[in-house]
């Protein structure tokens, strides 16, 4: 049941596996929860944008406040960047560096934090975990990112990451009766579906296979990168 005393936390959601049991996790603490999503062009967006809708519908509580959806355009900054083109995709045996997005985190967190000030959310969350390879996740980048935001503007907002001490299998186990199956974590979706051989579905399968549980995921290709049929 929802506190009364809850106080409202937004949270800055992809669709994917981490951000969605982020907000599942929240709003089982009684919070009350306001999920953000950011445009900015990226190839994968509208297949995930979809994919956390339903999601959030499958979920819906008294706690979870409407989706926001925000535009943050960055097709003429990454220009023919793989992100953008959907071409040249990340594979299943690539680094995880080989994903990462320049700025990306900075510009989600500026443009989420500012709605969140001007609306009077004293919270943004998001679902980074403490083992994350990026500079822009570091505990160093969120406090210089928070104290520069509350410099610029007179309402205060602080970032919370509440699963920068949780290891994968834990988060994981927080989204266990949650509808996982709804998320998305691909970079190359087809028609709405995963893949199957990008760098982020690998990371997919390697958190299911973590609960030891059957992935419920519907993947184009399986692991060897063999197309299935939709059934």
């Amino acid at each position: 049941m929802l506190n009364a005393t809850s106080s409202t936390i937004g949270v800055l959601a992809s669709g994917g596996l981490d951000s969605c049991i982020l907000i599942g996790h929240q709003l089982e603490q009684g919070n009350l929860v306001r999920p953000f999503y950011i445009r900015s062009g990226l190839f994968w967006e509208a297949a995930e944008h979809r994919a956390l809708q339903r999601f959030l519908t499958a979920i819906a509580a008294p706690g979870l406040a409407p989706l926001v959806t925000l535009e943050l355009p960055l097709s003429d900054v990454y220009g023919e960047h793989w992100s953008i083109t959907g071409r040249n995709v990340p594979g299943s045996e690539s680094p995880d560096d080989a994903v990462f997005l320049p700025g990306r985190n900075a510009l989600l967190v500026i443009k989420a934090a500012l709605w969140c000030q001007l609306h009077g959310v004293g919270q943004l969350a998001l679902g980074t975990l403490g083992s994350n390879p990026f500079p822009d996740a570091t505990s160093g980048f969120f406090e210089a990112i928070e104290s520069a935001l509350n410099r610029a503007v007179p309402a205060r907002v602080r970032l919370v990451r509440p699963f920068d001490g949780f290891d994968k299998r834990k988060v994981m186990e927080l989204g266990r009766r949650l509808p996982l199956e709804l998320t998305l974590s691909c970079i190359a979706p087809l028609d709405g579906r995963h893949c199957g051989q990008c760098n982020k579905c690998a990371e997919r399968r390697a958190a299911f296979r973590l609960l030891d549980a059957l992935d419920p995921t519907d993947y184009a290709a399986d692991a060897r990168g063999i197309a299935q049929r939709n059934p």
